[in-house]
């Protein structure tokens, strides 16, 4: 059978069609990184439009939109929500062969039900249909996260943040667990001294400590640290462009912390000599909660100087960064495996051409203590399109053990990015499903299963251990 957005769609064979509508579809979703605004479900918000659930913070719709010759008036600009769409409807067509053509039928489908093209013809339709949805109880957030079947959801939230949206949902009788995951960026962010004395002076002031020293800043870091394992947290994550690790003395790095809070010039060295101690301290803490940590690495941040000073980060500017990552990242592994501290840690890399690199690494690691301890995490970004997640499960697979893999999570803002879980999980099985009819794997129906399963859910949800959790 031949046709878009089919039932089997991807599925080009009869035992990928077997994994996949036996035992991938129904399986729930364990989505351990994303952006969701945990506010938004503890108040269990309604979206009015598509516009807003859709194109509001978007930036690989918006990316799209300028290319296509959309003005920024209809991008990020003051331009209504429902103007917004029909600029957005008016780009679908044009985004054939890009992820956002199949990922936007794919939300249209489920769960609203509609299996029309977006197009200037229909889109009017389609915006009214979706709004009077978009309205009703069991399209709130929390009714959106019922329909894609999400047993978890992990946002990603700063030290400083109170986690007042985190407590309030697990005061209440909810069926999908929301834990936050702490993401310590700002910490590292040193190359803005003004930014990361008022970052520091308001850890300061939530922490109750005079931090006049590197050591005063270690100690309301572990206080914070501290604060989020007790609000249920058991994960971290840092974003880097490139890895590094530069040797360093506690000496250096106090005198550093000064010239900091004296916002004294530090020059490069001195900043990186940072930034390592502060990869080894952020580690070290996560080792000794016994946290998974998640790093990703390879992205290019705000190329265009006069778009974020306009518009500020997270806008779509940002690329693929192509530094060396190997020698940095092996220093960090070691120094850590050498301390033991080295806890389970996933690595999410941007630049396709380091696959090999980051999945040979990982096998450096592996300790024998639990299966997979040490992961090649899911294409991410720019690279969560067919082609990329087919060359992350491959090289995984080459290099590694593909059937401990922990699978997909969507790593977005948006609540109706789940589609993105269904969309690997057909990929995967198409994979695995050709191999099998080509003779490469066995055509053994409950072992491919098995692993199909593992790998869409159950992997992840033995690894993170969170529902160990009872706080």
């Amino acid at each position: 059978m031949t046709g878009f957005m089919i039932e089997d769609f991807i599925l080009s064979n009869e035992t990928a069609r077997r994994l996949y509508h036996e035992h991938a579809a129904e399986m729930p979703i364990y989505d351990y990184h994303c952006h969701l605004p945990a506010e938004l479900i503890a108040t269990d918000h309604n979206y009015d439009n598509l516009a807003q659930i859709w194109l509001a913070g978007d930036h690989y719709k918006w990316r799209a939109m300028r290319t296509n010759g959309v003005n920024e008036r209809y991008v990020t600009g003051e331009a209504t929500d429902y103007e917004k769409f029909q600029q957005w409807a008016a780009t679908v067509p044009y985004c054939i062969g890009n992820p956002l053509y199949h990922w936007t039928h794919m939300e249209l489908k489920k769960p609203f039900g509609i299996t029309d093209l977006l197009n200037p013809d229909t889109a009017d339709r389609i915006y009214k249909n979706c709004a009077e949805m978009l309205q009703q109880p069991d399209f709130s957030v929390r009714g959106l996260l019922r329909k894609f079947n999400v047993k978890l959801v992990c946002t990603t939230e700063d030290p400083l943040d109170s986690l007042e949206h985190h407590e309030k949902i697990a005061a209440e009788d909810f069926d999908t667990k929301v834990r936050t995951a702490w993401r310590p960026d700002k910490a590292m962010a040193v190359e803005d001294p003004v930014a990361f004395n008022d970052w520091v002076d308001r850890l300061g002031e939530l922490t109750g400590m005079q931090i006049n020293s590197y050591n005063d800043f270690l100690s309301a870091l572990k206080s914070r640290h501290n604060y989020f394992h007790d609000h249920g947290c058991r994960l971290s994550d840092i974003g880097l462009t490139r890895t590094f690790f530069v040797d360093y003395s506690e000496a250096e790095l106090k005198a550093v912390f000064v010239k900091l809070r004296k916002k004294n010039r530090t020059d490069n060295e001195e900043i990186l000599k940072f930034k390592t101690a502060m990869l080894v301290e952020l580690s070290a803490m996560n080792a000794e909660k016994g946290w998974t940590q998640q790093f990703h690495i390879g992205a290019l941040r705000n190329n265009n100087t006069k778009m974020f000073n306009k518009l500020g980060p997270d806008t779509g500017f940002d690329s693929i960064a192509d530094y060396p990552i190997a020698d940095g990242l092996a220093k960090l592994l070691d120094r850590l495996e050498s301390m033991d501290k080295l806890t389970r840690t996933i690595f999410y890399n941007l630049n396709p051409a380091d696959n090999a690199t980051i999945a040979t690494l990982m096998g450096c690691y592996q300790d024998g203590s639990i299966p997979g301890k040490m992961q090649f995490g899911s294409a991410w970004w720019f690279l969560d399109q067919k082609n990329g997640m087919e060359q992350q499960l491959q090289t995984l697979a080459d290099l590694g053990l593909l059937s401990r893999f922990i699978g997909m999570l969507t790593d977005s803002r948006s609540f109706l990015s789940f589609s993105r879980h269904e969309y690997f999980r057909r990929i995967l099985c198409n994979m695995l499903g050709t191999q099998a009819e080509q003779g490469l794997i066995p055509n053994d129906k409950e072992l491919l299963g098995s692993i199909v399963r593992d790998i869409c859910y159950n992997n992840a949800r033995q690894y993170l251990e969170l529902d160990k959790i009872t706080s």
